[in-house]
């Protein structure tokens, strides 16, 4: 849900009061809506089904008036509960039926009605169901776009309404139903008689049809029959066997407990499964604009769950590998070796990046790829599925020297190919987001500090992986330290006491002070010299706000608080901050922007978003929401996993056989956790401020950190 207000809970924190917008996600299926559950065509609402919006209108009305919504209760992250009441009559003004409408969404959508009537006498029930279907790409109903609706036919057959679009790039089609309907082209109507104390129900069902391409001889696409059982099911069954495969984790801290059990539902919910390889699964990056997969997104969420869920990290790896660029194509930006930022499967692909479904476009995801690729090994990824990777790996690490290295200088840099391309191709992607510290736009080639950082990590990691196979990397460990000296001579800045954001077409440093360089101590890059300078700048007042590190700092002429990426917060950046002041030993630090982050969660009701506004929190009880912000998001969920991870000093060292952890660090009480996947075995584990307990089989080594 998006959020827009405050209150306060029942210990007297802070919260952030849920809009009356409500998003349901399942896979690539997802339905956003009001709180009376009415999907408005005027607003970007809708039941969303491979990037195309399948309804655009769902009204419910009861003896021909509104119901007034009572409230949404909400349950898996697949479905939820209305409740309303119907209006009273002339007769009787105190309405008497209670209106209750379940929702599930599973490759369509399934709502139960249930009309409770609490009166002294039967009651005449008239219920209209309005529907609309437009099959509008998501990026227009996003940008409140109008959708042509040529092409559209609609039958209604009994209780079925059925309506198609054929365009000259596909066919699509939907099916509408409910058993005893009168179906015509505006809905479904039914009459009933419900007694008095009793109770009347009926299911609608949506189901799309599968997304043909034309041919000539091609008639109406048939929609997809979904047996009724598959709503409750199947989505159980998913995200049941997603809980089943996570460690047992177990915190005395309560808003900490809250943040993980959320998240754990959120990024079960966000999963895709590719229908090349239905058994595994990559994750989505985002709800609800962003379900699909996304390179950078997908990787960093994966590398944050990689100890409680491994299978996603290797599901992703190998969706990616799957779709890896293979030859040069300047409208999608497609490389040999390049790993996409985005697919997208909407009715109008010219609105997507690159006019294509596929969109290569990003500077990191390919180093990003490597990276993950490397710490799956660590954490005991199996020797066949690394040889299975291996090709795509080292595809990887040529792109990153041969493409990603556009002017030959060692620094890996991006500019677009065409202006169907994005602008920046770092994860602050926004237009404005590369800009000097007068507020002037930097030119591409641009070299960002992180990429630079993702790039040494690629390097590091595809050097042990050699080891790993029984040959020699240390020539790619080597290039990795060469780069490491070489970005702190171009990317140092002594004035501001950290690194540059970057480097731009004439190697004329972005003189800003930003969350990137959080980036650059995750990864390594940073010289251990300056690190305590580093560190000290992204926790300084005009970098912190209290709940997270901003984006940029409050000194740079492009501040913006409430900007996407120019002084907003981002969970997952705060987040990859503290990992890397923990990798050079400013635990206190790290549990400052960790702590900062749980209040945040703490006031978001346990969900974090994309992002919220970097406002300063001295002034503030609870964070300013962002007004578009994604939630649930795939790696702002992942988040409270690493924090985690963070606290206990979790690091694998599978060449020893070694796992190290240390006491939970951070004011965050007592964690268990029971059956982490180490090495092709489990491990147990039970932490507090004072030490660290493990049960390990004997072939694995226990270190204590910290």
């Amino acid at each position: 849900m998006t959020h827009d207000a405050l209150s306060h809970d029942a210990n007297g924190s802070p919260s952030v009061i849920p809009a009356s917008q409500v998003t349901l996600v399942e896979g690539s299926t997802f339905c956003v809506c009001d709180h009376g559950g009415s999907i408005n065509p005027d607003h970007a609402q809708g039941l969303f089904v491979s990037d195309a919006r399948v309804i655009s209108r769902w009204h419910l009305t009861v003896n021909g008036r509104e119901i007034e919504a009572l409230g949404v209760v909400p349950g898996a992250p697949y479905e939820a509960t209305f409740y309303g009441r119907a209006a009273g009559t002339a007769e009787g003004p105190e309405p008497t039926l209670l209106i209750e409408r379940k929702r599930t969404i599973f490759r369509g959508m399934q709502e139960e009605l249930t009309i409770h009537n609490f009166g002294i006498e039967a009651a005449g029930v008239d219920v209209s169901l309005a529907v609309g279907v437009d099959f509008a790409d998501l990026f227009h109903v996003k940008e409140h776009r109008h959708s042509s609706q040529a092409g559209l036919e609609s039958h209604a057959n009994a209780d079925e309404l059925t309506v198609t679009r054929s365009t000259d790039v596909d066919r699509r089609s939907v099916r509408i139903r409910a058993d005893g309907a009168f179906a015509h082209h505006g809905g479904l109507t039914l009459r009933t008689l419900v007694p008095a104390g009793g109770v009347w129900k009926a299911r609608f069902d949506v189901v799309p049809g599968k997304q043909l391409p034309v041919a000539p001889d091609d008639g109406p696409s048939p929609g997809e029959g979904v047996p009724a059982d598959s709503y409750e099911g199947a989505p159980r069954e998913r995200l049941r066997a997603w809980h089943e495969s996570l460690p047992r984790i177990g915190v005395s801290h309560a808003g900490f407990a809250q943040a993980l059990e959320q998240s754990g539902r959120d990024v079960g919910a966000l999963r895709i499964f590719d229908p090349a390889s239905p058994k595994e699964s990559a994750v989505a990056a985002g709800a609800p604009w962003f379900m699909t997969l996304f390179g950078r997104d997908s990787l960093i969420t994966s590398w944050m769950l990689m100890p409680y869920a491994p299978d996603l990290a290797l599901g992703t790896l190998r969706t990616l590998a799957r779709l890896q660029g293979t030859k040069e194509d300047p409208f999608t930006e497609e490389e040999p070796g390049r790993i996409l930022h985005e697919v997208r499967s909407g009715t109008d692909l010219s609105a997507a990046l690159g006019g294509s479904g596929i969109y290569y476009g990003s500077v990191d995801a390919t180093a990003l790829f490597v990276m993950l690729a490397g710490r799956a090994w660590e954490w005991g990824a199996s020797e066949a599925a690394m040889t299975e990777l291996r090709p795509h790996i080292e595809a990887a690490v040529k792109w990153i020297v041969d493409y990603g290295d556009r002017d030959g200088d060692g620094f890996v840099e991006y500019k677009r190919s065409s202006d169907r391309g994005l602008i920046n191709q770092g994860w602050k992607d926004s237009s404005d987001s590369m800009a000097f510290a007068t507020g002037t736009q930097a030119a591409a080639p641009i070299a960002l500090s992180e990429a630079q950082g993702y790039a040494y990590g690629a390097f590091r990691a595809y050097g042990a992986l050699l080891d790993a196979w029984g040959e020699d990397g240390s020539a790619w460990v080597e290039r990795a330290a060469q780069l490491k000296r070489r970005f702190h001579e171009a990317f140092w800045s002594a004035e501001l006491g950290t690194y540059v954001m970057a480097l731009d077409r004439d190697k004329a440093p972005l003189q800003v002070s930003s969350s990137n360089i959080g980036h650059c101590l995750w990864t390594g890059i940073v010289a251990e010299e300056v690190a305590d300078s580093v560190v000290r700048r992204l926790v300084g007042p005009d970098m912190f706000n209290g709940w997270g590190i901003r984006t940029l700092s409050t000194d740079a002429a492009r501040f913006n608080p409430v900007s996407y990426h120019n002084g907003s917060v981002w969970p997952h950046d705060s987040t990859i901050a503290a990992a890397g002041m923990a990798r050079y030993g400013f635990m206190d630090e790290a549990g400052v922007v960790v702590r900062g982050l749980l209040d945040a969660a703490r006031a978001f009701g346990g969900r974090l978003p994309e992002l919220f506004c970097g406002l300063d929190r001295v002034e503030r009880a609870a964070p300013v929401p962002y007004p578009t912000s994604c939630s649930p998001q795939a790696w702002a969920a992942a988040a409270p996993f690493e924090w985690l991870s963070i606290a206990l000093q979790l690091e694998p060292h599978r060449a020893s056989h070694t796992l190290a952890a240390g006491p939970l660090a951070f004011g965050l009480g007592r964690a268990r956790i029971e059956g982490l996947r180490f090495g092709g075995t489990t491990v147990s584990l039970e932490a507090d401020a004072k030490g660290v307990e493990f049960t390990a089989p004997s072939d694995v080594k226990l270190e204590r950190a910290g």
